[in-house]
């Protein structure tokens, strides 16, 4: 038990979050899921012991300060390192629409989670990811934050003007970027992955599965050469 990897996933009680918590968790890890209210991560924790899946939670809302210090006080004193980091809380609104017309108290309450609360988390954790042999940060990023699929008029995507997520997801990006590089000399390992259209409750409407969504970024999580690199089911997405 003592050698075993050490996972943390934010927003890890519902949807693609709980799917990745518990592929990991079925792949051997220490699962650890970050819930914004106590009373969904333990009802996940339970989900999983319901298949034989060991996990635990911690409660973390990746918008309040205090609430990542105290889950990251709680991890070095539970765990004392940490190997896995899934950025993967998440939001998205509907009053979010193109420039023109987007609820500004929409587009921030959406950069403030997508974005700044990944930041935060990050931060906070990387003091832990640095006691790790092999440490490995996952954002979960979507083509929607690709600056070049935004541009190309042929893309699917091209009409789908969400200021607020598109613009949030495009700085995540820019997280994993400049990670990559400050993080070269330390072994940490960071990628964007693109999970796929998977239908959860944040839209309420996709072609995958959460299951089938949540392979990819376990796949990353797990391992693999990639390193600073943005990745959907496809292959790579440019930035």
């Amino acid at each position: 038990m003592a050698n075993k990897r050490i996972a943390l996933i934010t927003g890890g009680n519902k949807g693609i979050g709980l799917e990745i918590a518990r592929q990991l968790a079925g792949a051997g890890v220490t699962v650890i899921i970050g819930s914004r209210e106590a009373g969904r991560g333990a009802a996940a924790v339970a989900d999983l012991a319901a298949q034989g899946l060991l996990a635990t939670s911690v409660p973390l809302d990746v918008t309040d300060e205090a609430s990542i210090a105290s889950a990251a006080a709680a991890l070095a004193a539970n765990n004392g390192h940490l190997d896995i980091l899934v950025n993967n809380a998440g939001i998205f609104d509907f009053a979010d629409a193109a420039p023109s017309s987007a609820s500004i108290s929409a587009v921030r309450k959406v950069m403030e989670t997508n974005f700044v609360g990944a930041l935060a988390v990050t931060q906070a954790m990387l003091p832990l990811l640095r006691r790790s042999a092999a440490g490995r940060i996952v954002n979960l990023s979507s083509s929607l934050g690709s600056l070049s699929v935004n541009a190309d008029p042929s893309s699917p995507y091209f009409a789908q003007r969400y200021i607020g997520y598109n613009a949030s997801k495009a700085a995540l990006n820019m997280l994993t970027i400049q990670l990559t590089e400050e993080l070269r000399d330390t072994g940490i390992v960071v990628n964007s992955v693109s999970p796929g259209f998977v239908k959860t409750d944040l839209t309420g409407y996709g072609v995958m599965t959460p299951e089938e969504g949540a392979r990819l970024p376990v796949q990353h999580a797990l391992g693999g050469a990639d390193n600073g690199r943005f990745i959907e089911p496809g292959g790579y997405t440019p930035w």
